[in-house]
């Protein structure tokens, strides 16, 4: 049998009775969330993992069989909750991992307590009335670039990613991580972030959720929060008073914030925060 806690580099660390797993997006490792880390592991359980082929993941268990589709990375999720017989969890993911969690909480609910999006999207591209922030078209020319030049792909895109001009040394993370990404796994991996559609999923949802959206985000625009908050039972809407797709990075403390305001109210048996969608925190 396969050790999945080795398989995804999985860290348990901090204390406390409740457990938060933390899933980190496209091009990226469990460092990414190393503000919360130190916010967080006083008062709970912190797991940590990578995604196989991210981080110091086993590079080894890479099947593009399995992840080809995003249920691969989906049933990694559940086989680590399931090793560590972790039940009732604060999941809180980053870009495609919402989506992820979101799979992972409809085939398993009792698994988690309260899933938390940061700069979620189930869908990237405009269909018909939904509008997901990209064409068809200009998606493939975005893969034939990062088929092309995966580097150069990596150079160009993770500063307009991150956003937030005014702090260069921020697209410089984000394009350091991308770069350490096997190109290959990279782009698979791409392919599903972009290309699957969750927004079916969304409705089906029982467990209540958090989506934290930021005012402007190349990816993840505006309207994708607002559909998110239509259609998904017992969701809450927060628009962050920060910029691009990353504000666990380029904004910790006010996402941070907010996932404490959040997690206060649920803490007190409410289900539901009574705030508006147009909200800023």
């Amino acid at each position: 049998m396969m050790d999945v806690l080795k398989r995804n580099n999985v860290r348990v660390i901090g204390k406390g009775d409740q457990t938060i797993v933390f899933a980190h997006g496209f091009g990226c490792d469990q460092n990414v969330w190393r503000h919360f880390v130190t916010a967080y592991q006083e008062h709970y359980q912190l797991v940590l993992f990578d995604f196989v082929g991210a981080g110091q993941s086993d590079l080894t268990a890479y099947n593009s069989e399995r992840y080809q589709l995003m249920d691969g990375y989906v049933a990694d999720l559940l086989e680590v909750l399931e090793a560590l017989a972790l039940k009732q969890v604060i999941f809180i993911g980053h870009s495609v991992s919402c989506m992820i969690g979101a799979r992972a909480a409809l085939a398993k609910p009792d698994y988690f307590s309260n899933l938390i999006f940061v700069s979620p999207s189930p869908c990237y591209f405009n269909d018909g009335d939904y509008i997901g922030g990209m064409e068809k078209e200009d998606l493939e020319a975005l893969f034939n670039m990062m088929d092309s030049n995966y580097l150069g792909w990596s150079g160009a895109m993770a500063p307009l990613i991150m956003g937030n001009a005014d702090r260069p040394e921020l697209g410089g993370e984000l394009t350091a991580n991308f770069c350490a990404t096997n190109p290959d796994i990279a782009r698979e991996f791409a392919r599903v972030t972009f290309y699957t559609d969750c927004r079916t999923d969304l409705h089906a949802l029982s467990v209540p959720s958090l989506t934290l959206q930021c005012s402007e985000d190349i990816l993840a625009p505006l309207s994708v929060g607002y559909y998110i908050k239509k259609h998904t039972p017992g969701n809450t809407l927060v628009l962050l008073d920060a910029t691009g797709h990353c504000p666990h990075l380029s904004a910790p403390d006010k996402t941070i914030e907010a996932i404490d305001g959040y997690l206060t109210a649920n803490k007190a048996a409410i289900l539901e925060i009574p705030l508006s969608p147009d909200i800023i925190i």
